[in-house]
């Protein structure tokens, strides 16, 4: 009889139901990795358990709830387990640190309930979108002890890898933070947070701006989508129109168009009133006014979503592929340098916080600065020949 047979043959005989539990639970075991099973409960709930012996006794192990692990991952905490028993460790001991030390995935659950009604409503809707695509099974079966500094590197590199150098550094900040309160709340001893000195990837130094014609080919763009698509197109004019950054725009409720101005109450650096000049109130105009707690914009998706398929879309027809849409931004920045701004204006314009955020801009006024070296020295020179 070959082993296979023997194998399926053991397994037949463990899928037994467990003493005791008759009429309440039962468990199947698997042929290929001895002990481990699947124990199905009396309400349908299924869990993933190890059978071993133990000081001369059989003992079950849960391992975890099938809804939360996946097969896969269960066999590789089992493995890990008969390996410690082999070793002559009680993986009880383990057991009890876990009802200390939560689990990757619980501490998540438990950091976004107490964290999130603190942020502001667009940094819920983006850490949503973050959680779902790339944390919640970052670290799956693991408690939140064993993420080391290496874990959080190669998490972080391989995140650069599929998802982009920027949503890696998001998703970092994110978990830097979440470990923080690990360590805050008791959960974690002092200076043990993992991403604590993981590196960002590098963000992108030059800020793009556009030529006139390049203004002018993404005004013709807009045109031709203006009816089929009023809400994007309108985002993207307000951009441009306003320097506002993209979730003050996404976010905006009438409540907060009030005449000439926005008073946004939701903005990166705290609430602030952006000036609206006569093109960007045309913009505003062209919808029906709503209650003051509705959006400007409505989407049918998510806003972001939206408008990122839109500006890939338009970037292409404008002929600017490398610009990006927070470039828009930049753009309107260095419009308000080149018209001989003052810094401080600018950064009242833009909403900056600090001077230093503003100083970027500093060089895109040259012309203005050498026509007033030019006056200087022809009136230095002047006064020379007396």
């Amino acid at each position: 009889m070959t082993s296979y047979y023997l194998k399926r043959i053991l397994a037949e005989e463990l899928a037994r139901i467990v003493p005791g539990d008759a009429g309440k639970r039962r468990t199947k075991f698997d042929y290929v990795l001895p002990g481990f099973g699947e124990r199905i409960h009396s309400s349908g709930r299924k869990s993933y358990v190890l059978q071993r012996t133990m000081g001369g006794k059989q003992r079950l192990i849960t391992i975890g709830d099938a809804a939360i692990l996946t097969e896969r991952i269960a066999k590789d905490v089992a493995r890990r387990l008969i390996l410690r028993i082999e070793l002559g460790q009680n993986p009880a001991d383990k057991k009890q640190r876990g009802k200390k030390t939560p689990t990757y995935a619980s501490f998540l659950r438990h950091y976004w309930e107490v964290a999130a009604p603190t942020w502001k409503p667009s940094t819920v809707e983006i850490h949503d979108i973050y959680r779902r695509t790339h944390l919640e099974h970052a670290f799956a079966g693991k408690f939140i002890d064993e993420i080391g500094h290496a874990d959080a590197v190669r998490w972080h590199a391989t995140l650069s890898r599929s998802a982009g150098p920027g949503a890696a550094n998001r998703a970092l900040e994110i978990l830097k933070a979440m470990f923080a309160k690990a360590e805050a709340w008791g959960y974690l001893p002092e200076h043990s947070n993992p991403f604590r000195g993981v590196k960002r990837n590098k963000g992108r130094k030059i800020e793009r701006f556009l030529s006139q014609a390049e203004m002018a080919r993404l005004g013709a763009a807009l045109a031709r989508h203006r009816a089929a698509k009023p809400n994007e197109v309108a985002v993207v004019s307000l951009l441009a129109l306003t320097g506002c950054r993209r979730g003050e725009i996404l976010n905006l409720t009438w409540g907060e168009v009030q005449g000439r101005k926005l008073k946004l109450t939701d903005s990166k650096t705290g609430p602030r009133i952006v000036w609206l000049g006569q093109k960007a109130r045309e913009v505003l105009d062209g919808f029906p006014r709503a209650k003051k707690h509705e959006r400007v914009f409505r989407f049918d998706m998510l806003p972001i979503s939206a408008i990122e398929g839109f500006w890939r879309m338009l970037r292409v027809e404008a002929g600017i592929e490398d610009v990006r849409l927070h470039d828009l931004r930049h753009n309107y920045a260095s419009l308000a340098a080149r018209s001989s701004e003052t810094l401080p204006m600018i950064g009242n314009l833009l909403g900056h916080r600090h001077v230093r955020t503003t100083a970027r801009y500093s060089h895109l006024d040259d012309a203005s600065i050498l026509t007033a070296s030019v006056v200087i020295g022809a009136e230095i020179e002047r006064c020379a020949r007396r």
